[in-house]
């Protein structure tokens, strides 16, 4: 795919700006669902401002290691739900909860160190030998089509009570099609800003829906919660009205840390760790996919150990901040591949807009208050995008063989079923389950053809 800004350019400080405010829209929704999910099911406090914080911070650390060249964005990671759940859930107090996010994402990272070493003297040949395509492009599309019951769910949600299922759809609907005339048919910078003008038209007709069922006094029109923006001017206008301190995760677990004993630190060994070593299955499989995007293989430069190193480093200072570990977004990545700017310029200034964002009132208002059907309209297009970014990768696989065939179909109807796997606190995604599997069926029948191949060669030698 031929990018309209490649990773070393450098756009104009005006376009970059509006770039990089895509990017935090389209890694926004993901990144500050995982606390929003986690205080609701621990009972916790977790603040969205700080978790988009540590996205920022957690997204400078990788580019760093990664010495500029992958143009990834960092968010708040879905698969650490159950371990930050059993944090909390295994501390005497929420103090020490909180202190355990920190303590285990810290163990999280270090396993990423390891593996990263291992690479760095083992190098990545086994890696491609482990994941050719005939995996790894079957476990990228699933990545896309385990989020499409997201997206579809969230098309269908007014965010407010009684709110229209069918008015719902309808701007969420509304929103796909700005988003895909725009990267279609768009001059120039419409092709590059498709998601800003699609989640603004997307808002505008809801915000229409919501002013004219306000009018009326009828409730199935109204779509938008305008809540968020409203409490800016509860108790009149100050400083904090337009300026806030997020609740970092550091400051809350201050007094935790004294606290931690030794069975603690064992639940949290067994939440993390293991988890760690499937998120490194789908972090080669996002390295993979922008890989075949940008057309420059990130595994070899700057190299798989510097991309793990990045996202170890940068998971253990998010959840410093945030709470949340972080890890590399297929949102990001479709972001990229849809408006052809793999530019790392606008990766950091999305990371250092995240970071400023998070101490702005009005905009975490504005962006708390975007329905999620007009999220959902957009997340179509980026989630598809990720299932067809894999499905490209099988173009030179030959599925006439019945080895391949199978290999692709055990990972497509495992992941697409949701064949996940639960240990206690510890969760297989069904991504990892899918991706482990094709790996396994792909080298019991690999090793046949081998068999086959040797005797072959026996016989002619004989």
């Amino acid at each position: 795919m031929k990018m309209i800004f490649n990773v070393e350019d450098k756009p104009k400080f005006s376009q970059t700006l509006v770039f990089a405010f895509q990017q935090l829209l389209a890694i926004m929704a993901a990144t500050i669902a995982v606390p929003v999910i986690t205080n609701s099911a621990a009972g916790s406090n977790m603040s969205i401002a700080a978790a988009l914080f540590g996205a920022g911070v957690g997204t400078l650390v990788y580019v760093l290691f990664t010495k500029a060249k992958s143009p990834v964005f960092l968010g708040s990671s879905f698969a650490f739900l159950g371990s930050m759940a059993a944090a909390f859930a295994g501390a005497v107090s929420m103090e020490v909860g909180y202190a355990g996010l920190i303590v285990g994402a810290i163990m999280a990272g270090l396993v990423y160190v390891v593996i990263s070493l291992i690479v760095k003297f083992a190098g990545v040949l086994w890696i491609n030998k482990l994941m050719p395509a005939v995996v790894i492009g079957p476990t990228v599309a699933i990545i896309g089509l385990s989020l499409a019951g997201s997206a579809v769910g969230d098309l269908q949600k007014s965010n407010v009570e009684g709110g229209s299922t069918l008015l719902a759809i309808l701007c969420g609907i509304v929103t796909l099609l700005v988003v895909t005339i725009c990267s279609t048919f768009g001059k120039k910078m419409a092709k590059l800003i498709p998601f800003i003008i699609g989640i603004l038209a997307g808002y505008a007709l809801a915000a229409i829906f919501t002013a004219i069922g306000a009018a009326t006094g009828n409730a199935s029109l109204m779509i938008v919660d305008f809540s968020p923006i409203k409490a800016l001017g509860d108790g009149g206008v100050t400083f904090s009205t337009f300026v806030s301190l997020p609740k970092f995760t550091f400051v809350e677990a201050i007094s935790g840390f004294s606290q931690i004993d030794g069975a603690y630190l064992g639940t949290l060994f067994a939440a993390y760790v293991p988890v760690a070593f499937v998120v490194f299955a789908e972090h080669v499989a996002d390295h993979k996919n922008i890989s075949s995007i940008i057309e420059k293989d990130l595994l070899t430069e700057p190299g798989l150990n510097r991309t793990l190193l990045g996202d170890g480093v940068g998971s253990m200072v998010g959840a410093f901040f945030g709470g949340c570990p972080n890890t590399t977004y297929g949102e990001s990545i479709a972001c990229v591949a849809i408006t052809r700017n793999a530019s790392v310029v606008t990766i950091v200034t999305t990371a250092f807009l995240a970071i400023v964002v998070s101490f702005l009132s009005p905009i975490i208002a504005f962006l708390s208050s975007i329905p999620s059907c007009v999220m959902g309209g957009v997340c179509m297009t980026l989630y598809g995008f990720i299932a067809v970014s894999g499905l490209k990768m099988l173009q030179g696989v030959n599925l006439g063989d019945n080895k391949n065939l199978f290999v692709v179909s055990s990972i497509l109807i495992s992941g697409i079923g949701g064949l996940a796997l639960h240990f206690g606190n510890v969760t297989i995604t069904s991504v990892a389950t899918a991706l482990i599997l094709g790996i396994i069926v792909n080298k019991i029948l690999s090793a046949k053809k081998d068999d086959k191949a040797s005797d072959e060669a026996n016989k002619k030698t004989a």
